[in-house]
């Protein structure tokens, strides 16, 4: 495409300064300004100024404003988040809980994403964004929506959420609407557990101002001394180990009421009501509560790094110690105070959020977790695969006899995680016949039945290899207590190549039959975790085929050993493949659009920002070929625009489950192809982690896996559509203003269904 065939028609939709999404009050930015260091300039007759292949070699015909901004982009996803806890057709509890979800979000958006740009900002290396803007604007437009948001979140909570269930009788007082002889029970509660716990600190010239944790719920507590009427500053952290709301009992609650009524008080406020007692003979002036987001992300040198697990450990010591880079507080913090905090903790205007009074909304995991089945979803229970399911009640199913038959496709949380995955590792771990079980685990629960299955194949005898990943953000310290664990059974636990993180889903089981030795696999795109399995959508193959067989033994060598680079057949494997195997299934669908009209690309996955792909999607769009993208969260790709992506297509889906699985779907009709794996479109998947993807071949599979995006992609399915300027729009009502059904009420019928009919 040359500069001179750009279309008059395309030019409006690239040329806007800003795109954005927009909820009430709250817009959000998604592309950079227009000035001369960020787009070409447009010749007279408005078009664009192409850049030339010496400054751009790989895509010298397409413009420079084709990016959505990275992490604008995340924000909209965060917003997206809010809207649902907007949304007075999801149950009540739930929109608590997606409250509590959006905070949760946004410290780790803070603790990672802000905290790296303003490292790279202070070391000088940070770089004009592939949206065009410069680092420090990028900073300003995060700190201008996410203020937007948090302001938008107190609005949801306090006048909808929070009056919505008082009227189900669930209420979050203050200390002075608690019954007078509550208190006096909260009184003795303080006295015995709460006082023992909680360690006062003084700021004076003996006492140096106390570092605050980050994430930590503290008390910013002024004092007057009564003899010398001098003003003292002293600081009280929550204790973790407490409920963030404590639940009062209400004197006057009949017995039937008490059933469906339920009164919390936050923490903060026992505290403060019982001052006096942290400081007998000091005159409690004001306390506010105040919270800091700190750095907490991770950096290792790994080929500096004689032991891993060591050095690890010691970067996690200095985590703690990470610079602030938010601060929380009480939206009426008296102006002195605000100064001293600001000044000890090092933090800018532009880096403290005034919020009402509570902070802290994660507690409402709490609220939501309240026992009131008519607050939440309809009860849903994953039930076995229709391959896997005992032909009798009372005896478990043969899954590896299953397996050797048949490839059994997976789809999570439909699909039950314990009787499938967990279940295949456990047989596999009692199976006399079971010689060896390799194993990647990337993040998994501490009590997790799939590493207690490792440890008895150990214990057994069996060769245990469990390629874990120790560098799992926010798990680590779990991942290396339950690996040092894994290594005191006999299990042999590696970490993987250095400098790359081992993310891919595998599982690999070799058994002696009667015909020699036989490999089984699990090819997954979801942790081996059995709690989150029950949260988070996912889809993952269990298969005999003895081409996946040799690939998993190729790729576990080269995790543990020092095998060579080796070819795989069913496996694309980041990051040597996966980014150049995608790229070519794309030209395919662009030369077979050429020629026979029915190219097709699919994607799935959480986010999509990486560059080559973006503008492949582009090229295949060009050409004619319609482009599906289902992604959670962030979306650089500009969709519909005239000449560069007017056959692209961006749908968001977002709601009971978390949609986790990462799908690649090429062509239609006779040869097509599907592919699940592990990795997102980014650069950290293709480039820094080990990823696999697994070609899907049973075509009963491929057919399942090509209907679930189609139903994704279409109109009929309550979802979220992206706009090539960058707006999210909400797509929850069809033309006659009929509520769309949801998506994962609709595949848990679906799933239902297929079981019911298997049965007969």
């Amino acid at each position: 495409m040359s500069a001179s065939s750009s279309s008059p028609a395309r030019r409006p939709a690239l040329e806007r300064r800003r795109g954005a999404a927009q909820t009430g009050d709250v817009t959000i930015s998604s592309s950079s300004p227009a000035t001369t260091d960020e787009l070409r300039p447009r010749s007279a007759n408005g078009r664009f100024v192409r850049v030339s292949p010496q400054e751009e070699s790989n895509a010298p015909d397409l413009p420079v404003d084709r990016y959505l901004d990275r992490e604008l982009s995340w924000l909209q996803f965060n917003e997206r988040v809010l809207q649902l806890a907007a949304d007075e057709s999801v149950p009540l509890l739930e929109r608590a809980r997606f409250l509590a979800i959006f905070t949760s979000n946004l410290d780790e958006f803070f603790m990672v994403r802000v905290a790296g740009l303003k490292r790279r900002i202070a070391t000088g290396i940070a770089v004009r964004s592939s949206s065009g803007l410069e680092p420090r604007e990028v900073l300003e437009q995060i700190s201008k929506v996410a203020h937007d948001l948090t302001m938008m979140q107190t609005s949801i909570f306090e006048d909808s959420v929070r009056p919505a269930l008082v009227e189900e009788g669930i209420s979050i007082v203050r200390w002075s609407d608690v019954e007078e002889a509550e208190q006096e029970r909260f009184g003795d509660l303080f006295s015995t557990e709460i006082f023992p716990v909680l360690t006062p600190l003084a700021v004076d010239p003996a006492h140096p101002f106390p570092y605050i944790s980050g994430l930590s719920l503290n008390l910013a507590v002024i004092l007057i001394n009564p003899k010398t009427g001098k003003e003292h500053f002293a600081r009280i952290k929550m204790p973790p180990s407490l409920p963030r709301f404590l639940q009062v009992r209400r004197a006057n609650a009949s017995v039937t009421s008490d059933l469906f009524e339920a009164q919390f008080v936050p923490l903060e406020d026992v505290i403060a009501a019982h001052l006096d007692q942290l400081f007998p003979g000091m005159e409690v002036h004001e306390h506010y509560s105040f919270r800091v987001t700190r750095n907490e992300d991770l950096e290792v040198e790994e080929d500096d790094a004689e032991n891993l697990l060591a050095a690890l450990e010691k970067e996690l010591t200095r985590r703690r110690f990470g610079p602030p880079v938010r601060l929380e507080v009480e939206e009426d913090l008296d102006d002195h105070v605000m100064e001293l905090l600001s000044r000890e903790l090092g933090v800018t205007d532009e880096e403290v959020y005034r919020l009402p009074a509570p902070l802290d909304l994660r507690g409402l995991n709490e609220i939501a977790d309240i026992d009131r089945t008519d607050l939440h979803y309809p009860p849903f229970v994953a039930r076995t695969n229709a391959d896997l399911a005992p032909a009798e009640s009372s005896k478990a199913a043969d899954l590896i006899g299953r397996i050797a038959k048949h490839d059994v496709l997976l789809h999570h949380p439909y699909d039950s995680f314990s009787t499938s995955v967990q279940a295949f590792i456990e047989q596999a771990a009692a199976d006399p016949h079971v010689l060896a079980i390799k194993q990647t685990l990337y993040r998994t629960s501490g009590d997790s039945p799939v590493v207690d299955a490792l440890i008895d194949a150990a214990e057994a005898g069996k060769q245990v290899l469990a390629v874990v990943e120790i560098k799992a953000r926010f798990d680590e310290q779990n991942n290396i207590e339950w690996a040092r664990k894994l290594e005191h059974a006999g299990v042999h636990v590696v970490y993987g190549i250095v400098g790359l993180k081992t993310h891919c889903k595998l599982a690999l089981v070799v058994r002696q039959e009667p015909d020699g030795v036989k490999r089984y696999c699990h090819v997954g795109t979801g942790n081996y975790n059995p709690k989150t399995a029950r949260l988070y959508e996912d889809m993952g193959i269990l298969t005999s085929d003895p081409e996946v067989g040799q690939d998993l033994t190729r790729l576990f060598n080269q995790l543990s050993g020092l095998a060579p680079r080796s070819k795989f057949k069913r496996l694309l494997v980041a990051p040597r493949t996966i980014r150049d195997g995608l790229l070519e299934r794309i030209d395919k669908q662009i030369a077979r659009q050429e020629r026979h009209g029915d190219g097709y690309i699919g994607v799935k996955v959480n986010s999509l920002v990486d560059e080559q792909t973006i503008d492949a999607l582009y090229r295949a769009s060009t050409a004619g070929v319609p482009v599906d993208v289902w992604v959670r969260g962030i979306c650089t790709i500009r969709p519909g625009v005239d000449g560069l992506s007017e056959n692209v297509r961006v749908h968001s889906v977002l709601g009971r489950f978390l949609e986790h699985s990462r799908i690649f779907l090429f062509g239609r009709g006779e040869g097509r192809e599907a592919w699940i794996g592990s990795a997102d479109l980014m650069h950290r998947n293709l480039d820094r982690r080990v990823e696999a993807l697994v070609r899907i071949v049973e075509p009963s599979h491929v057919h399942q896996i090509f209907d679930l995006v189609e139903r994704a992609m279409s109109a009929d399915y309550a979802h979220w559509s992206l706009a090539g300027d960058g707006r999210w729009t909400r797509v929850h009502q069809s033309s006659d203003g009929q509520p769309l059904p949801d998506i994962h009420a609709a595949l848990i019928a679906m799933h239902a269904k297929r079981r019911r009919k298997a049965r007969r």
